[in-house]
């Protein structure tokens, strides 16, 4: 995919940091693991989730140890869905997208140069999720922004719609940097990071579709204003721009997140890079809930 497909988000925003802290409200402790605004989980659904996303129990490699994960994952979104719980927001699009997109490349020989490196880039990608949501049903730590993602879906009176962009926020901000880092991605492989990446944004119709059929939310707005930049209009005088957005959306979101993958992996440019790539998924997760708010989305 071209960058310009991902032309971000926003041009926007240096927000200071009480914009960014309502969505880090907590639920009670007991409540965090049986409900988020939807209809209670059972004790089974709980402890079959945590199950589910214990990546220490995942065997084998390559694209076995992928399709395991994938299966894993569709099974964790079949509980969360089925109760309407909020968390699985993120798990709904994500996995439309893996199923209809992402995992026929993969199992296609023809689709990539290196395919040992593209099933080490996506199992990467949704390894730290299927972390993120075993921290979560364990009632251990989550990362930041997976904890940011997690805390709003308990707040049932912000946008739906709003709670699942900060899931693909954490997802392609951070994530996928990430992924880019672990799987000892090299510029050789940049063609084929483009090919997966695009196939995320390919199938945006798949995901705000099945979003908008099980938890009645439109994610459209929100979906085309972080992949087109469309709205940004609505954003105009919330602050001063951010230049480190402001440098996303002149080359591109995957771009910028390619970039910082390969700068982690360099131990003079990490901690720096780790430090972008806190303030980048910081700064956008605000312009997501301004705009959300001035849209009425």
């Amino acid at each position: 995919m071209k960058s310009s497909r991902f032309t971000p988000l926003a041009i926007a925003l240096g927000i200071s940091i009480t914009l960014l802290s309502p969505g880090f409200a907590t639920a009670e402790p007991g409540e965090s693991l049986s409900v988020a605004c939807g209809t209670p989980l059972t004790p089974s659904d709980v402890a079959r989730i945590a199950d589910l996303s214990d990546v220490t129990t995942l065997g084998g490699e390559g694209l076995e140890r992928l399709e395991t994960a994938v299966e894993r994952h569709h099974q964790i979104t079949t509980i969360l869905v089925s109760h309407h719980d909020w968390r699985g927001l993120f798990s709904i699009g994500l996995d439309a997208v893996e199923h209809d997109a992402v995992m026929p490349l993969q199992r296609d020989p023809a689709s990539f140069a290196d395919r040992q490196w593209a099933h080490s880039v996506s199992y990467e990608l949704l390894r730290r999720y299927l972390v993120n949501i075993h921290a979560e049903f364990t009632g251990a730590p989550t990362d930041p922004a997976w904890s940011n993602y997690f805390s709003l879906t308990h707040q049932c009176g912000v946008s739906p719609a709003r709670v699942a962009m900060a899931g693909y926020n954490a997802h392609l901000t951070v994530d996928l940097a990430h992924a880019v880092e672990a799987s000892g991605t090299q510029p050789v492989d940049i063609p084929d990071y483009y090919k997966i990446v695009d196939s995320i944004a390919v199938k945006g119709g798949s995901i705000v579709t099945e979003t908008k059929n099980e938890y009645n939310a439109d994610l459209g707005p929100l979906w085309r204003f972080y992949f087109l930049g469309e709205g940004l209009d609505k954003l105009a005088g919330t602050s001063e721009p951010s230049q480190l957005l402001l440098r996303a959306a002149d080359s591109g979101y995957n771009t910028i997140t390619l970039a910082n993958g390969f700068a982690l992996q360099n131990p003079q440019t990490r901690a720096g890079t780790e430090q972008e790539i806190d303030s980048l998924w910081h700064t956008t997760d605000a312009a997501l809930g301004i705009l959300s708010q001035v849209g009425g989305l």
